[in-house]
């Protein structure tokens, strides 16, 4: 299940459980919407995959324990800056590619 991190893990906004803000690659790693699409061009500065929005943890406990109350949100926050030198480095050698062929 995912971990919700706490935080864009560039600029360190807060990203709740229910924040639409939210966007995540494929290893869970976390950057707001603002990061992500802009300043990172839709490519993950950890692993060159690309981001879609983090799914949304039930509040309420609507069926079998599923829910915020039963699995919470990860409260440590994961803030590491991103060289943004080197990321225009990887965005340079991926070349354009789109996620689904990188």
């Amino acid at each position: 299940m995912l971990e919700l991190r706490p935080c864009c893990e560039h600029c360190a906004a807060t990203l709740a459980p229910d924040s639409l803000e939210a966007r995540i690659c494929s290893f869970e790693c976390t950057f707001c919407a603002a990061c992500a699409e802009g300043l990172l061009g839709d490519v993950c500065p950890n692993c060159g995959g690309g981001f879609v929005p983090r799914p949304v943890r039930p509040a309420r406990d609507w069926k079998g324990g599923n829910s915020l109350g039963t699995h919470p949100a990860r409260t440590e926050p994961k803030h590491r800056p991103v060289d943004l030198a080197a990321h225009a480095g990887l965005v340079a050698a991926l070349g354009g590619l789109p996620p689904e062929q990188r």
